[in-house]
């Protein structure tokens, strides 16, 4: 069983401002901003959701790759990648393009200010969904907004079922189009907030949303997460970490554990505590994808967590 990963793969640029933006924006002058940073931490770490859920379900020993589109200076992640065991067959450079990246600058109060540049990824609609029967699940995580609308109609229309996960792309889409995604979808994942736009565009409460599909999943951080499925409420603990080092990337990890699940034939409540364990192993890492383990350790992780065998 293998899983077609729509979505991002993008560069993350952190970089740690030793001082507070407050001390340096002043609200009388916002009109006539003119500040520069310095910043003397900076990482480059690879990101973009795509690459981050094919990563974490690689770890799980599930087969995912991803579709994307992405710019002349790949060549670093590609190498990641490859030296992960990450299939990039649907993945397509565009020379003319830089990859997507995100600019990010921390203060000592853990304010964050970002710019980002989608580049290669505003193009990932040349991108299709293959109907040659190879795919078993797709994902439509997110990406270009005219991929994310072309790709969930592509795996409807090849009658793949489609996990739909709008993550920070969601704001894109208006109640109608929402509607539209919903329907061609098997299962969608959101945390809080964005279920509660889903909601509040869509004019449906989540167990409104659940009957329309086959589960609708909802993160809510350390609180756990719940499965809306089968006409059931499915509360799924969050595991608490080892360390909280960094929580970029968490709901990437959770996702991925959710498509193991799937793939496997694993139910409902299995299925959410790998996600939940997925997202507590990387919290304790810095970066997306710099946490590794064997299978024999998730085991062992999860028995301790769940007091049973996976």
């Amino acid at each position: 069983m293998t899983a077609l990963i729509c979505g991002s793969i993008a560069y993350d640029t952190v970089m740690v401002f030793h001082g507070r933006f407050r001390e340096h924006i002043l609200p009388d002058r916002i009109h006539m901003l003119n500040v520069a940073f310095l910043v003397p931490s900076m990482k480059r770490n690879f990101g973009g959701c795509a690459g981050n859920i094919a990563y974490n379900l690689g770890l799980l020993g599930g087969r995912g790759a991803p579709m994307a589109t992405v710019g002349h200076d790949f060549g670093p992640y590609r190498d990641w990648l490859r030296s992960a065991g990450v299939s990039l067959e649907h993945v397509r450079t565009l020379e003319a393009e830089y990859t997507a990246q995100a600019f990010i600058t921390t203060d000592l109060d853990d304010n964050q200010i970002t710019a980002f540049h989608p580049g290669a990824m505003s193009h990932s609609h040349l991108n299709r969904v293959p109907a040659d029967g190879g795919v078993t699940l797709g994902v439509v995580a997110p990406d270009g907004r005219d991929g994310m609308i072309e790709h969930a109609r592509q795996f409807a229309a090849a009658g793949i079922p489609c996990l739909f996960d709008p993550g920070q792309g969601l704001p894109m889409f208006n109640g109608p189009e929402l509607l539209e995604f919903i329907a061609q979808s098997a299962w969608i994942a959101v945390n809080d907030y964005e279920g509660q736009l889903l909601a509040e565009r869509t004019g449906l409460g989540h167990a409104d949303i659940a009957k329309r599909v086959r589960a609708m999943i909802v993160t809510k951080g350390a609180q756990g997460s719940v499965i809306h499925a089968g006409g059931r409420e499915i509360v799924i603990p969050a595991v608490p970490p080892e360390a909280t080092t960094d929580p970029t990337g968490c709901g990437d990890a959770y996702r991925a554990g959710l498509i193991y699940g799937l793939l496997n034939g694993l139910d409902w409540e299995t299925t959410g505590r790998v996600a939940s364990l997925m997202g507590a192993i990387k919290v304790a890492h810095a970066g997306t994808q710099n946490h590794r383990f064997t299978m024999h350790e998730f085991r062992d992780r999860y028995r301790a967590a769940f007091a049973s065998a996976l």
